[in-house]
């Protein structure tokens, strides 16, 4: 049986289907013409979801979809704070932004949507604790439980002591960090001391 030829739109599509989020580059790499990304939007067979990303319009949205948006956009850049507690589910917060750190010497992304909470840090800050988890068919970096934990208390004077320590006692109550981990990365944050009354009371 002979497969019949299928056409720039048609193998798009089948893309798009692998793909919950489709970047413009995607189809540039398999050289398929990217201005048939217009014609396909203007039919509503896709849809646009952010600058150079499109779904198809029935595609379902991950609870975490602004992150993989992100992580597409600015791929240089680690999920953190607010953002990495919602993901990992520990604590109560609900940001509206997307919280993100970048290197210290990057321009500030400019996205009209979603919005973004940059973070600047350098060094093993930035470079340890990543995880890299899967959201909408895109590899998302986001720091770890422990990481996350010991960068609240780093940035407080941003998000606030009462979310870092309800980020300590939830991480610890659910099992999500050890004491060793906590402590490895309070020292590369630099907020060993800062940190070390409310470790302790956990152990005690």
């Amino acid at each position: 049986m002979i497969t019949p030829h299928l056409t720039h739109e048609q193998r798009i599509l089948a893309l798009a289907r692998k793909r919950p989020l489709l970047r413009a580059r995607d189809l540039a790499e398999r050289g398929l013409p990217t201005m048939t990304l217009t014609r396909l939007v203007t039919a509503g067979q896709l849809q646009r979801v952010a600058r150079g990303v499109y779904s198809l319009p029935q595609s379902s949205i991950s609870a975490h979809r602004s992150l993989a948006e992100v992580a597409i956009r600015v791929p240089r850049g680690v999920v953190c704070l607010l953002s990495a507690l919602r993901f990992h589910e520990i604590g109560t917060q609900a940001p509206f932004e997307v919280w993100l750190a970048i290197p210290q010497t990057m321009p500030a992304p400019q996205l009209a949507q979603p919005a973004l909470r940059v973070v600047r840090m350098s060094g093993a800050a930035l470079s340890e604790g990543i995880e890299t988890v899967e959201v909408d068919g895109v590899s998302v970096p986001v720091f770890s439980p422990a990481k996350t934990v010991a960068d609240c208390f780093k940035y407080r004077n941003k998000i606030g002591l009462d979310v870092a320590l309800e980020a300590l006692s939830d991480a610890w109550r659910k099992r999500r960090v050890t004491m060793d981990e906590l402590w490895h990365y309070a020292t590369i944050d630099r907020v060993h001391n800062v940190m070390r009354p409310y470790v302790e009371a956990l152990g005690a």
